[in-house]
């Protein structure tokens, strides 16, 4: 049996923050007598990944998303419970560990703003031990799939914002992790760009078999890369599993739009489903998952049919829902 990737077994993290109220007399208050809370960051968060698997990792702000990331990296120590990473304890941080991986998070920048992307990759090279070869291999490669040969040798201060995301990601690959945590890597990019991004993670991970973990605020990027989610709210896992089964399960219900060859009264829509819209011609309707066939039939013997489609409700639409009902 394949050993999992990455193990997480009922990580918690916790932080105590200083509190204090607004204003002066609090501020002088908080020298003499400081007060302190604990938050609650992760708790009790347990899952695991398959080699080559790519999963994305969902939650809204202050789910405890990037902790958790932090804690798999290595940048922070649990407070309790276990995480490997291809059999490695993280905050140990072994070397054989340190180049197994890399952590992209968008917005942060690692490149040296006024010197070219290319003094960065030298660097990185020196850092990770890369030899020659091999260095010059993977920058030809990365090159390649992220078009970055016309900025090489521009400062990264003059790069667009999706020229500098392309070349973050060249410069956390050079050494060929195995593994990817990827912390909303799109983040701010143009639709091009944030395309060119998705394309490249897909090749990357069919001709490296790497791992990936994905977090993102946006659908898009989750829908294209991970058939698997990981739903986190308040430090807790609230779903893991297949992304049309979270579909299903959340959302018990299909779309329906129809559009007619002649009008009727817009009240007659009423009698096949929920109506989202209607005017006569044109009409969507809400109907439930397992009598989506038997509707549609009716619709198409019944009314005067001209188009008619079905669609799934959007992914956004089902991770609120699960947020809601939490």
């Amino acid at each position: 049996m394949t050993r999992p990737a990455v193990v997480v077994e009922d990580l918690v993290k916790h932080f105590r923050v200083h509190r204090r109220e607004a204003g002066v007399a609090a501020g002088v208050k908080s020298l003499f007598r400081r007060q302190y809370a604990d938050v609650r960051a992760v708790d009790g968060v347990s899952f695991s990944i398959a080699p080559g698997e790519m999963v994305g990792f969902l939650g809204p702000n202050g789910a405890g998303k990037t902790t958790t990331l932090k804690c798999l990296s290595g940048l922070l120590h649990p407070t309790s419970g276990r995480t490997t990473v291809l059999g490695y304890t993280p905050h140990e941080r072994k070397r054989d560990f340190l180049r197994s991986f890399t952590l992209v998070m968008g917005q942060r920048n690692q490149l040296f703003w006024d010197l070219p992307a290319m003094e960065t990759f030298l660097v990185n090279q020196a850092i990770y031990g890369i030899p020659e070869s091999d260095f010059a291999e993977s920058l030809d490669e990365l090159v390649d799939l992220l078009n970055l040969g016309p900025y090489l040798d521009k400062p990264v201060r003059n790069l667009s914002m999706g020229e500098r995301m392309r070349a973050e990601l060249a410069a956390s690959l050079l050494h060929r992790p195995s593994i990817l945590f990827l912390d909303e890597p799109t983040l701010g990019l143009d639709v091009t760009a944030a395309a060119a991004v998705r394309s490249f993670l897909t090749d990357y991970n069919r001709k490296t078999g790497a791992t990936v973990l994905l977090t993102s605020h946006y659908m898009i990027d989750v829908t294209a890369l991970a058939r698997r989610v990981i739903v986190i709210d308040h430090g807790r896992i609230r779903f893991d599993g297949d992304l049309q089964v979270l579909a299903e399960n959340t959302a018990p219900h299909r779309i329906i739009k129809i559009t007619l060859a002649t009008p009727v009264d817009p009240a007659a829509f009423g009698l096949y489903g929920d109506v989202e819209a209607a005017d006569g011609l044109t009409a969507s309707l809400r109907v439930p998952r397992h009598g989506t066939k038997e509707i549609a039939a009716r619709l198409l013997s019944e009314l005067p049919v001209e188009d008619i489609s079905i669609e799934e409700p959007l992914i956004e639409e089902v991770i609120r829902q699960v947020f809601a009902e939490q």
